[in-house]
């Protein structure tokens, strides 16, 4: 699959916003706490890779009801579902100049997961968390997301690398009063 940037401007990959709010003191002194252990821009992107995937709980599988959207809250609470958690990678790789989208699957609801610029080329990266039947890995050479579409169930990946969150799942994330309530919201399609 061809990945698509939705903006031509390598910049906005870079960019903090409200949401990949990579410009808040928690997401500066948790980038600059994970930079001190890397010994290049590979090693620091894995770093905060495993960091958010195995530090952060996604929220389902904790049983945790709070519902968090912003990269400096998921960091802070430590908790969040897969968006929450691409959010928080996000704006960690942007801390330290490492230019990272946000992309989606539909697996019966939208997934959330992020793509990483190295060599040239974007590589997508799943934080979610792992469990069993789910083994996602840092990868740059072939991809070791947490789940694999299934075409047959209708399931699909998007090409479209976003420099900010998709509104529909933005939106079911603020709107969200917990856990239970977003699930009952989550996007099914974009």
């Amino acid at each position: 699959m061809e990945l698509i940037q939705n903006t031509p401007d390598l910049s906005a990959y870079l960019a903090a916003d409200e949401v990949i709010d990579h410009d808040h003191p928690v997401v500066r002194e948790t980038a600059a706490r994970l930079a001190k252990e890397a010994v290049d821009s590979y090693a620091y992107a894995r770093l905060a890779f495993e960091f958010v995937r195995d530090t952060i709980p996604h929220s389902q599988d904790s049983g945790d009801l709070r519902v968090t959207w912003r990269a400096s809250d998921v960091l802070e609470q430590g908790t969040g579902i897969c968006y929450a958690k691409a959010h928080a990678l996000a704006a960690l790789l942007r801390a330290e100049d490492i230019p990272t989208a946000l992309c989606y699957q539909e697996l019966g609801e939208v997934h959330g997961l992020v793509a990483v610029r190295f060599n040239g080329a974007w590589h997508r990266q799943d934080p979610r968390g792992n469990k069993p039947g789910v083994d996602a890995q840092f990868s740059l050479d072939g991809e070791r997301l947490a789940f694999t579409p299934d075409p047959e169930s209708n399931e699909m990946d998007h090409p479209v690398l976003y420099a900010e969150p998709h509104p529909a799942v933005l939106s079911v994330l603020k709107a969200a009063p917990d856990r239970p309530y977003l699930w009952k919201t989550l996007p099914t399609t974009l």
